[in-house]
């Protein structure tokens, strides 16, 4: 067996990882403002000088898995006004489209236990140009692009240096670095280098004043005492001199009282820049430390510099240090080339695995107890009376100090609890424990609310997401199943049992009337209405929603394909599994069958599903704009294998009798009682008819289709903005293809026009699951207009080449991703450097938002993995797992 696919297991492997954050500053988790301003209460430009309460950032950072000691690396082109130490961006007031990280860094390689790691930084020689950054976003306007770094010229006649930045494990507390840095340019030019080691602060909170020390008598070693941590050195091949300061706010400096420490926490900046002695330490002793090595680079001169922390008392710390990294390169290419078994194309296995990497280094320590956040500290000033009800108030149980999958470390160093969903999915391919740890982490007490929901994101716990974590539980399951040939029924019983108390808050707080149609806006499809979704209407009218509906229809399936699971084993769950099936039925019943009048959110008349605005007096009208919304009631359909069925008698005959004393159930969904393909029966809001209407708007280049996926709303609006008048109040919806022109949900309303991998992930596999149902006869016009049929698993296979080819290589070399740019298409310094973008210009393919959001748009990865056989696919999803009989109870 491979060397890296031994270790997974072994938790202790993991200990030391890349998590530390990209971006502290601006975050929630350290606003203590009177007024909940988080961006401005702590900023960039402060950063170096303001010691943290629950994290750390710095740049290609690593710590361990509780952040007690930090490493990352300083640089400086003895330009800048300040040592590089963290990732510059624009916030969300401060740019045009919202907050974006204004750097260019690349993740290139990582195994799931970190044993080698690579990333990419390209920092430039000139002086970074941040004002010019900010006053330049500042100035454009929404109907503008955004200003990037290189739009400022400063990468023009290659004035930066490549810094490449691996991590090699010898053992689980014994980590190699090696940096090495390339001078682009044609020119000499000098770059600082300054290798950081320090402390979180956990003394100054009035908790626990046990304060650890680092220290040093000599200029390639620093010493590390920490009662808790087994790393007792951190050693440097190259280095003239080592500085220590303290990991203390400059209180002087930030808000002129006196400091508590002499040597603060911007010290090191303050001796490196103005010069001064004093800043730093002379007894060579402190919190944070740094070795100094200070460098000329001749023109393309690469050096390479080499670091080591450990456990160990070295002689010689670099005497193996070539040949331990070349056995990590080694034994990673030999673990990413099994998993691209059947991969033919080197492209799609450089993208995947740059995927993978991204998810891999986008893991990070997330600290954030609520109630000691909202008191304070007792060694602190007591927080002003306004934060009692600030955000998050009502989630005082709240206590998170796990590592996490993020969206994104500096645009999104939060998780997000539906995006971690799908970031599961990816992980389930080379890390599936570490797949299961995080669903079921947010099943946990400290995490969900004791009423049930799920934390939504740290701007506010209390936003809602859509209801997609049994799906995932489910796939995660699956996947694991098949690679391991072995079902995980303790992950998935204990994730059942917890995601009852989820549904039933679902129930009992987003359906305001008890008729099974679902309210409240979601987050991050909040925006994708005529107006915004979480708005209170003026005259007590409410949003009926087709995607919050539909949404609790696939909950409910979801919920029903995991009991039947578990009945296989228990027979108790079969219980659950009957509740489960009645619940979709209720639901599918009221999306049809709303109120008095008996209307739906299907329209007869467009065909389509539309939110529908319901008064007090039981009128509904259609919001006839059509967007994604619309597409989601496909989610809602499972297919169940009819030996599953005649083993389970307790389900079959409770379903039997549903069936047939509830025609009026039973004729809304999908002809359950119609046998497709190898005695399957299918479970849907949609009936064929419906199915194919849907799929002629979806699949219409003038409507929803793009050259590289689905768009989030119909193109016909871009020519013919919709429009409604509301209690005297005009709203207007355009196709915006990329960033949005609408301030409408804060500032960045985008979910109009872009591809978002999501959405598209989950069309694309529940095609595949009608597929499996309707057999290649169910043919549809593809795309709409064009003469052509094909069926939908053909459908599914076009849509994943639609997604892959955003980041492949087209016919002439280029990567839709890249969009406007034509060095990154051109560069060879560029252009096989993957950033995966939150979303994507719905036209062009342009990657738009956060550029290394590999969290959800990480499903590329997935989508490139070769699928299984249908046989597997069979056995995955519907079939009776042998010796089944023998295994229950």
């Amino acid at each position: 067996m491979q060397t890296e696919k031994q270790r997974i297991p072994d938790v202790s492997w993991k200990k030391w990882g890349p998590y530390v954050s990209n971006r502290e500053w601006g975050l929630v988790r350290e606003d203590y403002s009177a007024d909940g301003d988080a961006w401005n209460y702590t900023q960039h430009d402060t950063a170096e000088a303001k010691a943290y309460r629950w994290g750390e950032e710095g740049i290609c950072g690593l710590c361990d898995d509780l952040q007690k000691l930090v490493f990352s690396i300083g640089f400086w082109n003895k330009k800048d006004k300040m040592i590089k130490e963290r990732f510059f961006g624009v916030t969300n007031g401060q740019g045009n489209h919202g907050e974006d990280v204004k750097e260019y860094f690349y993740y290139l390689d990582s195994t799931p236990t970190h044993s080698y790691m690579k990333m990419l930084y390209k920092y430039p020689q000139n002086a970074f140009p941040y004002d010019d950054l900010l006053k330049t976003n500042a100035e454009r306007n929404k109907e503008q692009a955004e200003y990037e770094l290189i739009d400022t010229g400063i990468f023009e006649q290659n004035e930066y240096f490549d810094i490449f930045i691996e991590y090699a494990k010898e053992s689980q507390n014994d980590i190699l670095i090696k940096v090495t840095v390339t001078n682009k340019s044609e020119k000499e030019n000098p770059l600082v280098v300054l290798p950081s080691v320090w402390f979180r602060n956990t003394w100054n909170w009035g908790y626990d004043d046990y304060r650890p020390e680092l220290s040093s008598d000599e200029a390639k070693n620093i010493k590390i005492n920490h009662k808790d941590l087994e790393v007792k050195y951190i050693y440097a091949k190259q280095s003239s001199k080592t500085l220590f300061c303290d990991n203390e706010t400059n209180n002087q400096r930030l808000y002129q009282s006196p400091n508590t420490s002499e040597y603060c926490k911007d010290g090191i900046n303050d001796f490196i820049i103005n010069g001064n002695l004093s800043s730093v330490n002379s007894k060579n002793t402190g919190t944070k430390a740094s070795f100094l090595i200070d460098e000329n680079f001749k023109a393309k001169e690469t050096k390479t510099f080499e670091f080591r922390i450990s456990d160990k008392d070295l002689k010689d710390p670099f005497d193996d240090f070539t040949e331990i990294f070349e056995s990590r390169q080694k034994e990673s290419d030999e673990y990413y080339a099994e998993i691209q078994k059947g991969i033919n194309s080197e492209d799609e296995k450089l993208v995947q695995r740059q995927a993978f990497a991204g998810m891999l280094w986008n893991k990070m320590f997330y600290h954030y107890n609520v109630e000691k956040w909202l008191k304070g500290d007792p060694a602190e000033p007591r927080p002003p009376k306004s934060r009692d009800k600030i955000r998050n108030y009502d989630w005082k149980h709240l206590n998170n100090q796990h590592i996490i999958s993020m969206p994104d470390k500096w645009e999104y160093p939060w998780y997000a609890t539906w995006d971690l969903a799908f970031h599961t999915i990816s992980f389930s391919l080379i890390d599936p424990d570490f797949a299961k740890q995080q669903l079921k982490l947010f099943l946990f007490e400290w995490f969900m609310h004791p009423n049930g929901q799920l934390p939504a994101y740290e701007w506010n716990f209390s936003d809602v997401n859509p209801p997609v974590h049994a799906w995932a539980v489910f796939r995660v399951f699956k996947i694991d199943e098949y690679l391991r040939d072995k079902p995980d029924l303790e992950f998935l019983e204990s994730a059942f049992q917890k995601l009852l108390m989820n549904f039933t808050w679902w129930v009992n707080k987003k359906d305001n009337n008890g008729n099974n149609i679902f309210e409240g806006g979601f987050l991050g499809l909040d925006n994708i209405g005529v107006f915004d979704r979480n708005t209170e209407l003026p005259n007590g009218e409410q949003l009926e929603q087709s995607d919050g509906t539909s949404w609790m229809a696939m909950f409910a399936l979801n919920m029903m394909r995991i009991a039947l699971e578990l009945a296989q084993y228990n027979n108790v769950y079969e219980e659950m599994a009957t509740k489960f099936f009645e619940h979709f039925l209720s639901i599918a019943h009221s999306l049809d069958n709303m109120g008095d009048e008996n209307v739906g959110l299907w329209d007869e008349e467009d065909e389509f599903f539309y939110d529908a605005i319901a008064s007090s007096d039981g009128d509904h009208m259609y919001l006839r704009l059509r967007t994604i919304v619309g597409l989601i009631p496909m989610f809602a359909v499972e297919v169940i294998d009819d030996e599953m069925i005649e083993n389970l008698p307790n389900f079959k005959s409770r379903m039997k009798w549903i069936l047939e004393n509830k025609p009026e159930l039973a004729a809304l969904v999908s002809h359950w009682e119609v046998k497709g393909q190898d005695s399957k029966h299918l479970l849907s809001l949609l009936r064929g008819h419906r199915l194919k209407r849907l799929l002629s708007r979806m699949l219409d280049p003038n409507e929803f289709l793009s050259q590289y996926g689905v768009r989030a709303l119909s193109k016909e609006y871009e020519a013919n903005p919709y429009t409604l008048n509301f209690n005297d109040t005009d709203y207007t919806v355009k196709y915006t293809p990329a960033e949005s022109d609408s301030g409408l949900f804060g500032g960045n309303s985008n979910w109009r026009g872009p591809i978002w991998f999501p959405i598209n992930f989950l069309i694309i596999e529940s095609l595949q699951r009608f597929f499996f149902y309707y057999s290649p006869d169910f043919m549809v016009e593809y795309p709409t207009g064009s003469g052509n049929y094909s069926n939908l698993d053909q459908i599914a296979d076009s849509l994943s080449k639609r997604l892959s080819n955003l980041f492949l290589k087209d016919e002439n070399g280029n990567r839709p991703f890249n969009g406007q740019y034509p060095r990154f298409q051109t560069d060879p310094d560029f252009k096989d450097y993957i950033l995966f973008y939150e979303y994507f210009h719905g036209d062009n393919g342009r990657g738009v938002g956060a550029s290394h959001q590999t969290g959800w748009t990480g499903l590329i990865a997935k989508i490139l993995q070769p699928r299984f056989s249908k046989k597997e696919i069979a056995a995955s999803e519907t079939e009776m797992p042998e010796n089944v009989e023998k295994q229950k109870s």
